[in-house]
């Protein structure tokens, strides 16, 4: 949750990094890394301690670096288990936050969190009350329409349309779509995050689909967004997974609801943006005036040191008939 750190801390918190977890944060969002490096040359500096995910994280390196204060992802927390043990005999506190859960509750309480441990609680709270702002006016207005939620399905693109990656149950993407009023159609069948049957997403006949991606692909059909990311080449990749077999007569390719979405932009504060996203693709009428670009692009204009350029969302352009 590096940028949420820098958000909430501001300036000064680049200064007070002893370690970090930077490795997957490279190789998922590369341009985006290099902008703050060139803004905060610091960065460049500060040891990478390694990551959970891929099991290179290093107890000994995290030592090495004298850290007053450890910060993991609950997921993380839960992964290294008794390891943490050797941090808490060397008197180092480790402080657990949520982002990936993508509750309203943990998103505002791991906001604070930071708030408290860079000194900055009122800017905490401001950032924590305008995310709360939003998932409340979205709630409040999808419970004021009394219409029935329309079918949502996610998937992270980064299989291309050949093959089926990542779809989410009750969390991340997942728990946004329940926030949002949307009904996802892969609750029922899968927990966390895995891959849904084809056969059961055709039959699920969704409203909407979402396919979201990072600017850093391995495949040449793989759903790419972000930074420097040309809306051209969202279009043509995104055209690529209507092409699937079956997905010709899915209510959403019949009606142009599909669209890309911004993978890094998940699991932080700021995916307030995509929220509104996600709720104008569902309720077109009931969002109108929503400016979800806005949103992101403003956040970093507000908060943080980097000016973001390229497609972070976009729908599917109208097949001429």
């Amino acid at each position: 949750y590096i940028e949420d750190y820098f958000a909430v801390g501001g300036d000064e918190a680049f200064d007070h990094l002893a370690g970090i977890s930077s490795g997957w944060f490279i190789k998922s969002r590369p341009a985006i890394w290099n902008m703050y490096v060139a803004s905060k040359p610091q960065l460049a500096q500060v040891p990478d301690v390694g990551n959970v995910q891929d099991q290179t994280f290093s107890i000994e390196k995290v030592l090495a670096s004298k850290p007053d204060v450890v910060v993991l992802a609950d997921w993380q927390f839960k992964a290294l288990g008794a390891e943490l043990e050797r941090l808490e005999q060397a008197g180092i506190p480790v402080v657990v936050i949520d982002y990936n859960a993508q509750t309203l509750q943990r998103h505002v309480a791991s906001t604070r969190i930071l708030g408290q441990l860079t000194a900055k609680p009122e800017r905490a709270e401001q950032i924590a009350k305008a995310y709360e702002q939003v998932v409340t006016t979205i709630r409040e207005r999808v419970a004021a329409a009394h219409v029935a939620k329309p079918k949502i399905y996610i998937e992270l693109g980064d299989k291309g349309p050949s093959e089926y990656s990542y779809t989410y149950g009750k969390n991340m993407w997942g728990a946004m779509a329940e926030l949002v009023g949307g009904d996802n159609i892969a609750a029922p069948f899968v927990e966390s995050w895995g891959t849904i049957h084809p056969e059961q997403l055709l039959a699920s006949k969704p409203d909407v689909i979402l396919m979201a991606g990072y600017e850093s692909v391995v495949s040449p059909q793989a759903m790419q967004v972000g930074q420097d990311i040309d809306a051209d080449n969202v279009q043509r990749r995104l055209k690529g997974f209507t092409l699937r077999a079956g997905w010709s007569n899915l209510p959403a390719v019949k009606n142009n609801r599909v669209y890309a979405v911004y993978h890094g932009a998940t699991r932080s504060i700021m995916d307030a943006a995509l929220m509104q996203f996600m709720a104008k693709a569902l309720y077109p009428d009931l969002f109108a005036d929503l400016d979800p670009l806005a949103t992101y692009l403003n956040f970093y204009q507000q908060y943080l040191p980097i000016r973001p350029q390229g497609t972070f969302m976009l729908g599917i352009a109208p097949t001429a008939s």
